[in-house]
């Protein structure tokens, strides 16, 4: 489970049509956001954790676009832990874990996986309250 959000000092929010520009907008919002919170472009959970952001924006806008006209990504850090997530009015919920996600399954839900373990980060799930949206989560520690 995410840290609360109300508890970490660095917070941000990012609503975007899911369109493919999305992808690129929220990375760069990212790497502005992690600049203002001090978190240095050379920190070595960087490079990866805006690879995973991505790959999150691209599967919502793959997969979600024709029932969730928008995308929302939420940044948050502390100055030891960097909390993202990806949320989109599709149901359907990717499972992070299991054959579909192994590594060298050429999946973009794998290298998220691989990529948030190799980390020491956790990645979850989780549904909407009223079962038609969901986001993943991703925890790294910084």
């Amino acid at each position: 489970m995410p840290p609360r959000l109300d508890v970490l000092p660095h917070r941000h929010v990012l609503t975007l049509p899911t369109e493919p520009s999305a992808v690129r907008l929220a990375r760069e919002t990212a790497e502005q956001a992690l600049a203002e919170w001090g978190i240095g472009r050379h920190h070595p959970a960087v490079d990866p954790a805006l690879l995973i952001l991505s790959e999150l924006v691209t599967n919502s806008v793959r997969h979600a676009a024709e029932r969730s006209p928008q995308t929302t990504v939420i940044y948050a850090a502390s100055s030891d832990c960097l909390v993202f997530a990806v949320h989109d009015r599709h149901p359907d919920r990717p499972a992070l874990y299991g054959p579909a996600t192994a590594p060298g399954s050429g999946g973009g839900l794998a290298t998220v996986v691989e990529l948030t373990r190799d980390l020491g980060g956790t990645a979850v799930v989780r549904a909407d309250a009223d079962g038609r949206g969901k986001s993943v989560w991703i925890t790294l520690p910084l």
